[in-house]
């Protein structure tokens, strides 16, 4: 509960500094703050957790911030959480990411990105998960999360996004240490700074 707080927090807080920051900019700058493009996003994640087949199904939201454009790519701030509503029967993981992503401006509709988001996050075990003598009931841990996916635009502000992310878990109780998981999320995106010149 009090992860899925502090996702709702940094989401928020993310989303108002984005948003005092262009309001500012297009006091001053107008055609410089069209370049800003604030968004949010939510949608649905199938995660498989890479412990003993472990699966989820879980909930995201974020925010990104994204920057002007350089040579047809837009460089974005994001930040993302991840939380299990569907534990299953090994081990469930949620997890707060922020970081970078770059986003291809190839068409008015399509945009394909790649990503590299870091940050923490929790494995719960459930009833225990017992591991060279050991029971585990829960560990913390950072995870790195290489990724990409595409936003297809619906309309001047909502868009559909598909998303992919590899994940590395530290601290597991696996021989190696790590666990790699693999994220596939479905969602939908809503700009609140469109860039109306395109």
């Amino acid at each position: 509960m009090k992860q899925q707080k502090s996702v709702l927090m940094l989401a928020l807080l993310a989303a108002t500094i984005a948003s005092v920051s262009a309001a500012r900019a297009q006091d001053t700058h107008p055609t410089a703050s069209r370049a800003l493009q604030l968004s949010a996003f939510g949608g649905v994640a199938g995660v498989y957790t890479g412990l003993a087949g472990g699966k989820n199904f879980s909930v995201v939201a974020g925010a990104d911030l994204g920057l002007p454009p350089w040579r047809g790519v837009r460089p974005t701030l994001e930040v993302r959480g991840l939380y299990p509503t569907d534990h299953g029967l090994v081990d469930s993981q949620k997890s707060i990411l922020a970081g970078a992503k770059f986003e291809f401006l190839l068409s008015h509709r399509l945009r394909p990105y790649g990503d590299f988001l870091f940050g923490r996050g929790e494995s719960n075990y459930g009833f225990g998960y017992l591991f060279n003598n050991n029971v585990y009931a829960l560990t913390t841990n950072n995870v790195y999360s290489p990724g990409g996916g595409f936003d297809y635009d619906l309309t001047e502000h909502f868009a559909v996004r598909v998303d992919g992310q590899f994940q590395k878990w530290g601290s597991a109780p696996t021989p190696s240490g790590t666990i790699w998981s693999k994220v596939g999320m479905a969602g939908l995106v809503y700009r609140f700074n469109f860039d109306r010149r395109r």
